[in-house]
């Protein structure tokens, strides 16, 4: 039974007023999720502010608050213990109570703009492979060993999190790999985990809506390995123009990879890396996932898996779920979906399909922008789909509270009209129902943005929707 000491070890405490018993039932920061006996962790969110739901906490049976402001009304025979930051205090408060499982494991951070999923994933089954018991904590999904857990954020909330990983240390996991957002670093959602290490993959325009500026982006990067211990290891692309920067103060041993001078072989069968005196063969296509592949040989090498075994199983990997998946219908055309989002990812995906295909080839884009996110990439989305595509048939991605037609007006704005390149439909099934129609044998309809995504979200309705499954209804048919 742990003391109060330990639940609040590690945690900058203000003020405290009565001592926590020892049979603490849970931690929670949804005061809808409190019990008899558990604490409440009040936690200023995007939308909420936990500190307006304490009575509703206590009156479900919280019996300790945790909180930051000063002016909350008190009640007797309740334990209230003021922090400095309670977004810092929750993630460590969650570690606590469940005696700190990420340091009973390896557990890997993987951090950058893009490759984090297929980065994550690839780790995953690579161990998974190589016969170890092993968990993954991603966009797509969580996993321990074969089993699937519902992934509803890229990397989970504190408590979700502790207990996860709780689940998968009990399971016998010796090793995890973790998915670190810069929205997560940034809210202290990885705070209190002991890192075995972690991985920078790159950073390009995404996500300024939250981080307002790239400067500030990369600083949320950053911090991840700011907090490495000496005895951990930092990986980063060295082909990125900020990855000295982002492990500038880390304390973890420093490996850069770099395929700057690399002469890479590949086409739509996969790719030939060669890189540390050997030839790295994949299933995977495009420079892209070249460094994907190479972060993973790296990660997998540090942890101490011989080269030959990394390499041999390198070669039976396939791209995660939406990471250009193709399909082929029956009169030859090819479909892709990827889950390029980013002005970054969208131009690495298509400049891949350019390079692996016969120049004849068409290439068709489907792909939009979502709403309530950075609109400064919306322009830029738009010019590069239409400099890389034949066509692009332009539309809508989660739209969510906007005006679907705004957006396509914000995505067109930098574009000549009219324009024998592009056309807009505010319709999703409709935009591929289009592209498939365009298509003749041997060329590529790429449906871009939405990757694994099994829904649309507009207004705040959330609908099934996969692009994929689009796809296939139509590859089916004699078209």
């Amino acid at each position: 039974m742990k003391t109060s000491l330990d639940l609040l070890s590690d945690i900058e405490i203000l003020e405290t007023i009565g001592e926590l018993p020892p049979n603490i039932s849970s931690i929670c920061f949804d005061s809808r999720l409190a019990e008899k006996k558990s604490i409440f962790v009040a936690v200023k969110g995007m939308e909420a502010d936990g500190h307006v739901f304490i009575d509703n906490a206590l009156a479900r049976g919280a019996i300790a608050v945790v909180y930051e402001k000063e002016d909350i009304n008190k009640l007797p025979d309740i334990v209230y213990i003021r922090v400095r930051d309670s977004h810092a205090a929750l993630a460590k408060l969650a570690q606590n109570f469940y005696d700190h499982p990420s340091r009973k494991l390896k557990l890997v951070g993987v951090t950058g703009t893009n490759g984090k999923t297929t980065t994550a994933t690839l780790l995953y089954k690579l161990f998974r492979l190589l016969g170890y018991h092993t968990a993954l904590i991603s966009t797509i999904e969580n996993k321990i060993d074969e089993e699937t857990f519902p992934a509803t954020h890229t990397t989970p909330n504190p408590v979700t999190l502790a207990s996860f990983l709780d689940q998968a240390v009990a399971r016998g996991c010796a090793y995890a790999f973790m998915e670190c957002s810069s929205h997560a670093i940034d809210q202290k959602r990885v705070w209190g985990l002991k890192f075995a290490g972690a991985i920078f993959t790159n950073l390009t325009h995404d996500h300024l809506d939250y981080h307002k500026t790239i400067e500030a982006y990369a600083e949320a990067k950053k911090q991840l390995f700011d907090v490495l211990p000496e005895n951990s290891f930092a990986v980063a692309n060295q082909d990125d123009t900020k990855s000295v920067y982002i492990l500038s103060e880390t304390k973890a041993k420093k490996y850069f990879f770099s395929l700057k001078d690399a002469s890479l072989k590949q086409s739509m069968d996969g790719l030939a890396i060669p890189y540390d005196g050997h030839i790295i063969q994949t299933k995977l296509i495009g420079t892209f996932n070249a460094y994907n592949i190479i972060g993973i040989y790296t990660i997998a090498k540090l942890l101490g898996v011989p080269e030959d075994k990394i390499i041999s199983t390198i070669a039976q990997l396939v791209p995660p779920s939406g990471r250009l998946e193709f399909i082929k219908s029956k009169t030859g055309i090819y479909g892709i979906v990827d889950y390029a989002h980013t002005p970054d990812a969208l131009e690495n995906v298509l400049g891949t399909i350019r390079e692996i295909t016969p120049r004849h080839t068409r290439i068709i884009t489907v792909v939009g922008c979502g709403g309530d996110r950075d609109k400064s990439k919306r322009r830029l989305m738009g010019k590069i789909s239409v400099k890389l595509s034949d066509y692009t048939i332009f539309t809508s991605d989660n739209p969510r509270s906007e005006n679907p037609n705004k957006i396509l007006e914000d995505i067109i704005a930098d574009l000549p009209t009219p324009n024998d390149k592009y056309e807009c439909q505010v319709d999703r099934a409709k935009a591929i129902i289009i592209a498939v129609g365009l298509a003749k044998p041997g060329d590529i309809v790429l449906v871009a943005g939405k990757g694994h995504e099994d829904y649309q979200i507009i207004g705040k309705e959330k609908t099934h929707f996969s692009d994929g499954e689009e796809l296939g209804k139509l590859f089916n048919k004699d078209l």
